[in-house]
């Protein structure tokens, strides 16, 4: 060992081998990132189909939703085809190989609507680029990369901080998209041809990404098997498609989970919109978008900075408490001065951070998900358990697109208006300081369901224990 080095754990408290790097950390970050990339830009389709495209507001959000549950139909039923592939663990990183050419691709296509050739093509196109980018290709991608998580390592302490990173790029994708695109867009021009510049850009970003985690990614784990840090995975005997379904229907934990990223997905993607409606028609200045998510970096890093001793002191499910009704709490508080930019900054800034410890349990709690089917079924069904990500997720990204049109559509949305009416500012503040609170609550009710945190012990020592039984037979 080198003089005044400390000898690395090669363990955590609970006996688990520790096999992840520093740059295995980054690496999975860079995936997340390259993610999130794709999901926040489709978030920033309504305002660009609507006030720089010119589709009717209707359209967009019946075009939307169809797009999104479709996608999140094909998150379990694409998991389910890959725990049917063989593999082992390495089968997870190789459809980030495959998919990151048309990653980048259709991140380009999304911007390239034909309206000169009118509505109805011009809807059509929308429909089938956000079905090709959501549904088949970053269905593809998230969908194993989620897995990732479970057969990377079994450490809950290393889960937990690749949740941290994880989480760090998923909001780094959402902070660069909020910042950039309006105030780039517009400085490019602000037409279709500039977000189509725009979109460029961020595909070369997303491919790049994508690579970096897949090579890191397939290389570590490779290793990994061959030190015998990490167990090869064996492969499960197949469980057709409507008995793992009705298997993870079944398990109350893996349900809580789907519902947690569904609500949370609806009211990130309506924040993630409504921002540009709110500077613009409340403060008279869209541009105000790029200043207020870069004021909210000092609140994202120190949130991401303590986040590790926050869920280590308060646990998972305190932490994510704290995290829905606090928000909730700050919202209420907003709706007492919505023209007041300084409250909406500061709230917004505040209740930013309380949420980011909350963000870096996606993956926990998934994981802990799994464990749970392993106890109850004596089988993990990873990869589809994973589809509770995507599927919560992208139905709440679409719910939340739609829920966002009809305020719009009940405010009597006018693009072309030079200010606001007050049935325009209603509805903005509806969909922005109104449901939020409605949606952190009802989600906090259903989550006090979850007490895995607890029975986690005595769940993995079962399962050891018919382990041992069965290779003593």
């Amino acid at each position: 060992m080198a003089f005044g080095k400390k000898e690395r754990p090669t363990v955590d408290k609970d006996g688990a081998a520790l096999v992840m790097r520093k740059r295995d950390y980054l690496a999975d970050f860079s995936g997340q990132l390259g993610l999130g990339l794709m999901a926040n830009l489709v978030g920033q389709l309504q305002y660009f189909y609507t006030d720089k495209v010119g589709l009717a507001v209707g359209s967009v959000g019946v075009v939307m939703v169809i797009a999104k549950v479709v996608d999140a139909l094909t998150d379990i039923w694409f998991g389910n085809i890959i725990d049917h592939s063989k593999g082992g663990n390495m089968k997870y990183y190789k459809w980030m190989l495959r998919m990151a050419i048309p990653a980048a691709v259709i991140t380009v296509m999304m911007f390239t609507v034909p309206i000169q050739a009118g509505q109805i093509p011009a809807v059509a196109y929308v429909l089938v680029t956000n079905l090709l980018i959501t549904a088949v290709i970053y269905t593809m991608i998230a969908t194993p990369f989620a897995a990732t998580m479970i057969v990377r390592t079994q450490s809950q302490e290393e889960r937990g901080k690749m949740g941290i990173f994880r989480a760090v790029g998923n909001y780094a994708s959402g902070m660069i998209i909020a910042i950039a695109t309006i105030p780039v867009t517009n400085m490019l021009g602000g037409t279709q041809l500039a977000w189509i510049k725009y979109g460029a850009v961020m595909a070369l970003v997303v491919l790049l990404t994508l690579l970096i985690c897949y090579r890191n990614g397939s290389k570590a784990m490779r290793k990994a098997v061959e030190d015998d840090a990490v167990a090869a995975e064996p492969e499960e005997e197949p469980v057709e498609f409507l008995t793992a379904v009705k298997c993870l229907f079944g398990n109350k934990y893996w349900v809580i989970v789907l519902m947690f990223n569904l609500i949370t997905s609806i009211s990130s993607a309506i924040v993630a919109s409504s921002g540009a409606y709110y500077c613009k028609w409340i403060f008279g200045n869209d541009n105000l978008v790029g200043i207020v998510g870069a004021v909210g970096l000092l609140s994202t890093f120190l949130g991401f900075a303590m986040s590790n001793i926050i869920i280590g002191k308060l646990g998972v499910q305190r932490t994510i408490n704290v995290g829905l009704l606090g928000y909730a709490l700050f919202c209420v508080i907003r709706c007492f001065a919505p023209a007041n930019l300084v409250v909406y900054i500061g709230t917004s800034l505040v209740g930013s951070f309380i949420q980011i410890p909350l963000m870096c349990l996606y993956g926990v709690l998934l994981a802990m998900a799994v464990d749970y089917n392993e106890y109850k079924y004596e089988k993990k069904l990873v990869a589809v358990s994973s589809g509770a990500i995507g599927f919560g997720s992208k139905v709440g990204n679409g719910l939340g697109a739609l829920i966002l049109a009809l305020f719009l559509m009940l405010g009597s949305y006018d693009s072309t208006l030079t200010e606001a009416t007050s049935s325009m500012r209603a509805a903005i503040y509806g969909f922005s300081n109104y449901l939020p609170i409605v949606l952190n609550v009802g989600m906090f009710l259903i989550f006090r369901g979850f007490d895995l945190e607890e029975k986690l012990p005595a769940m993995r020592a079962e399962v050891a224990k018919r382990h041992a039984q069965k290779t003593g037979e």
